[in-house]
């Protein structure tokens, strides 16, 4: 009896965890740039004496979906797209370099180029630093450029280069914070070839009504375990009474 007992739990602790990624995603179905997780349900064998069929199904992260979002025309000089695949380079809450595909920027009250979520934007030189201007542009190759105040269109001036990466495949870690991090927390090196188109933003890549269909499976999966509990709860009583008439 305790066996299907904790076949039963471990099961339904697994699908809670598969759940919760789920939603994870679909709160994210509107976050610019975002990349949605990935999750599998994958065997583990029981360590210990026993049978080697005490196998139980575990969720795992598996890495994240790195297909490109749909790109949004906004018009917005501030707002960039990477082009394919690439990243564009931020500074994390702990000052170490970290990567994003969320392209939607602006400049804060200390002139400081931002993402949307605070993070200061990395050029070639740390983080890169907007004065006063009448506007400001950003080139494909990353090239912040401002037309300084009481100046003509025509006179820009370049005050940095955002840091555009293109690590190898599978060579980052998507992390808590959202951004995204090599393995060994060494910088990636800049990509001359990685692009960005200014006045577009890529919307998230999550599949929303493959969402929904997933946590319509895993709500009826939890159940159908519940239900084993409630069963092996009953097989208990039974076999108690059965005991108390011999």
């Amino acid at each position: 009896m305790d066996k299907l007992i904790y076949v039963a739990m471990s099961g339904a602790k697994e699908t809670l965890a598969a759940q919760a990624a789920n939603s994870y995603n679909l709160a994210n179905a509107s976050t610019t740039g975002f990349k949605a997780d990935l999750t599998a349900f994958q065997s583990r064998a029981v360590t210990g004496p026993g049978y080697a069929s005490r196998v139980y199904a575990t969720d795992s992260s598996v890495g994240y979906d790195d297909t490109a979002g749909v790109q949004v025309q906004t018009g917005n000089p501030l707002d960039v797209a990477v082009q394919n695949s690439g990243f564009i380079a931020v500074q994390d809450p702990s000052g170490n370099e970290a990567y994003t595909r969320a392209g939607d920027l602006h400049i804060d009250p200390s002139g400081l180029l931002m993402t949307a979520t605070g993070h200061p934007v990395v050029g070639d030189d740390g983080p890169i630093s907007v004065p006063p201007s009448a506007s400001t542009t950003v080139a494909s190759d990353g090239t912040v450029s401002i037309v300084p105040m009481g100046q003509t269109p025509v006179t820009l001036a370049v005050i940095g280069r955002i840091k555009l990466v293109n690590p190898p495949a599978g060579s980052l870690q998507k992390g808590l914070d959202g951004l995204y991090h090599t393995a060994d927390g060494t910088p990636a090196p800049a990509d001359a070839g990685t692009t960005l188109v200014s006045g577009v933003l890529e919307s998230s890549n999550v599949n929303i009504p493959s969402c929904l269909v997933n946590m319509i499976e895993l709500s009826r999966r939890f159940e159908l375990q519940v239900k084993s509990l409630h069963t092996a709860e009953d097989d208990s009583a039974s076999s108690s009474k059965l005991l108390q008439s011999s």
